[in-house]
């Protein structure tokens, strides 16, 4: 299965490790540090100019990438849920 973040960015569900809240995580002091790295690393893609509202973690042949969603991940999970119900 496959899951539409945003803006024309498909990702295969099984490479996909996590998505979390942007609010909720920002607040730790080591997910900022961890933010701060894969931004400097290249691994940060935004989907969209918008203010994210998600991280979606991924991970593929040992490739990372966060994306950052403009998406509530509420959304991206009803997507899951009901391209599973298809």
């Amino acid at each position: 299965m496959y899951l539409h973040v945003g803006n024309e960015v498909i990702l295969n569900e099984n490479d996909i490790i996590g998505i979390f809240d942007i609010e909720n995580i920002s607040v730790s002091k080591f997910t900022k540090e961890f933010l701060s790295n894969s931004q400097k690393s290249g691994e940060v893609i935004p989907v969209t100019a918008d203010i994210p509202k998600s991280l979606i973690v991924w991970e593929k042949n040992g490739q990372r990438r966060l994306y950052l969603s403009q998406l509530a991940p509420a959304t991206l999970r009803k997507r899951q849920y009901r391209a599973l119900s298809i």
